[in-house]
């Protein structure tokens, strides 16, 4: 991370340039620390295979875990670097945060499960906010980051909308510690370590960057978050006139990167197939993770679903339209790309057009990247 490229402006600023430089070295500290700490664990397992020559399915698990975590770690320090560069984009649309938050609940869920932590959303009334809507898709999905791996029960979740000035708030609360272990007493050291994580800084420059106003309350009891959204769309009639709180003075614009830190999945069989997708995705800042069979992807899914599957023709036979069914079951909108033989073919989805995007090999390089931006982003 070059500092110099940090935007100064985008940082909490107490005391000028220096305090920001500092909050960055701290924080480019922490980021080598937490890699560090998890790749160590990885580099005691790995001695411990060569020695032995033998790893059971446990360690093999918890061996892809610690390094997918240190690459997770890797990938949110270039998107909290990406939000503090001052060259953040942003497109602003309406949005109904409650429709969105439910989305991700669906989509996470199988890891919540995993976890053994319950996720809960009361029934909201719409609350439409404006937004950059990647970014608030990043936003939600940093915040369940955070509280899946903080929460030791239940997360609660809700929405509401203050009375004046009318502004959506969703609150997020958890207990940090087991229930046999609640009291009034301070923080730990550890404590504090694991709840201001990478999941934590990344979702503090993500609010910050879209202007949200972020408010944390820990105890020995739990922890309270309330993120508020001050641009509102509000309903509500006064005098026969609908009040709505848009400016109208931002241009449309894109935001750079608007996929970063999203999980793809790539079920190929052939080597060739996983090294074109690579290469085409290489510079979207993607989590990308590969299955060379539809047993891996299976096996893969279990636990967590990723944002989106693009799978290899040759392998969407039965069994890869049991696991699309199983999924679709769970989040209806979720993201499938077909890679074909049929050259430079592209076939999006829609009207009169095939359920699932299809691309010919030869139209990877070129279409690929644009085709997963509008999958995604139309179901965000």
């Amino acid at each position: 991370m070059n500092l110099s490229d940090l935007d100064p402006q985008a940082l909490p600023r107490a005391a000028g340039d220096r305090t920001a430089l500092e909050h960055w070295r701290g924080l480019v500290g922490e980021i080598g620390a937490e890699i560090a700490g998890t790749l160590t664990s990885a580099l005691e397992r790995i001695v411990a295979l060569t020695s032995s020559g033998r790893i059971d399915r446990t360690g093999l698990r918890a061996l892809r875990d610690e390094v997918g975590r240190a690459r997770q770690i890797g990938i949110e320090s270039q998107q909290l670097a990406r939000l503090a560069s001052g060259r953040l984009r942003q497109a602003h649309e309406c949005v109904q945060l409650a429709d969105m938050l439910s989305g991700v609940l669906s989509h996470r869920g199988r890891e919540a499960q995993a976890r053994g932590i319950a996720v809960k959303l009361p029934p909201t009334p719409p609350a439409e906010v404006l937004v950059d809507a990647p970014l608030l898709f990043s936003l939600l999905n940093t915040t369940l980051d955070w509280a899946l791996d903080c929460a030791r029960s239940t997360i609660e979740l809700r929405i509401d909308v203050n009375a004046w000035p009318a502004h959506v708030r969703l609150f997020c609360r958890f207990a940090h510690r087991p229930v046999d272990q609640l009291d009034d007493g301070a923080v730990t050291s550890g404590e504090a370590s694991r709840l201001d994580s990478m999941h934590w800084r990344l979702l503090q420059q993500t609010a910050r960057s879209m202007g949200l106003p972020l408010e944390r309350v820990i105890d020995g009891n739990g922890i309270a978050l309330t993120i508020e959204f001050p641009r509102t769309v509000n309903e509500q009639a006064l005098e026969g006139v609908s009040v709505v709180e848009i400016d109208d003075g931002f241009a449309p614009s894109i935001n750079t990167k608007p996929l970063a830190g999203s999980h793809v999945l790539v079920i190929a069989q052939r080597r060739e197939v996983r090294i074109e997708v690579r290469d085409a995705l290489r510079d979207m800042g993607l989590i990308v993770d590969f299955a060379s069979s539809v047993a891996e992807a299976i096996d893969f899914c279990r636990d967590g679903l990723p944002h989106a599957i693009i799978v290899e023709s040759v392998l969407c036979g039965e069994r890869f339209g049991e696991l699309r069914q199983d999924i679709a079951a769970e989040v209806p909108q979720f993201a499938f790309i077909e890679i074909i033989e049929d050259s430079g073919a592209l076939e999006m989805s829609g009207l009169a057009q095939p359920d699932v995007p299809r691309i010919g090999r030869d139209a990877i390089a070129q279409s690929l990247p644009s085709a997963l931006l509008f999958e995604l982003t139309r179901n965000a």
